[in-house]
């Protein structure tokens, strides 16, 4: 499987190279000779590889599925603070822009407003997880109230927590909300 992953990225590396017209890295030019001698033309060592490949991304993709998975624990135990979850949104792909500070009288730290792929996110530091818990467990599972406070929020709230950290992602954009899901695993409260 990974021979064939290899074979398949080298080969398109080849192709791309060839297109531009340009000249690679000695080391990515040795490498593409020695795919050339391997295969005689790229459409014989697609062949081998992948009847098409279409099946070659079939067969790739529980590989990266689980890859994601994997990795999601340990990156959420590297969150300790804003900058490493800005840090693990920008690993994972996302752009981040920040915004200013927050203050919801329901929360005991103030907050930072963050652009994530262009959607609302809010982020809650507090010194330790057990403070965190406290606020989160004052959340209603629909996201709808806070103690007892019944907030009316701009757009659908979505509650992550990890370490000591609170998370609200405002919004239904679906590719967001995987992503947030990916880093932060699934949303303890909200729609």
């Amino acid at each position: 499987m990974k021979t064939k992953f290899l074979l398949v990225t080298m080969l398109m590396l080849a192709m791309f190279l060839t297109a531009c017209g340009g000249q690679g890295a000695p080391a990515v030019n040795t490498a593409v000779s020695g795919l050339t001698q391997a295969a005689p033309t790229l459409q014989s060592a697609l062949t081998q590889v992948a009847p098409t490949l279409e099946s070659a991304a079939t067969e790739l993709a529980p590989t990266v599925d689980s890859a994601l998975t994997q990795v999601a624990p340990t990156l959420q135990n590297a969150i300790q603070n804003l900058d490493s979850l800005v840090a693990a949104f920008q690993a994972a792909g996302m752009t981040v822009e920040p915004g200013g500070t927050i203050d919801q009288p329901f929360f005991t730290v103030q907050g930072q407003s963050l652009k994530v792929n262009g959607g609302d996110v809010q982020v809650y530091v507090y010194d330790t997880a057990d403070a965190m818990e406290a606020d989160a467990s004052q959340i209603s599972a629909d996201g709808s109230s806070v103690g007892t406070n019944m907030v009316e929020w701009t757009g659908t709230p979505h509650f992550f927590k990890v370490g000591n950290l609170l998370v609200l992602y405002l919004g239904d954009d679906q590719t967001i909300l995987a992503l947030l899901q990916t880093v932060l695993g699934s949303q303890f409260a909200g729609r």
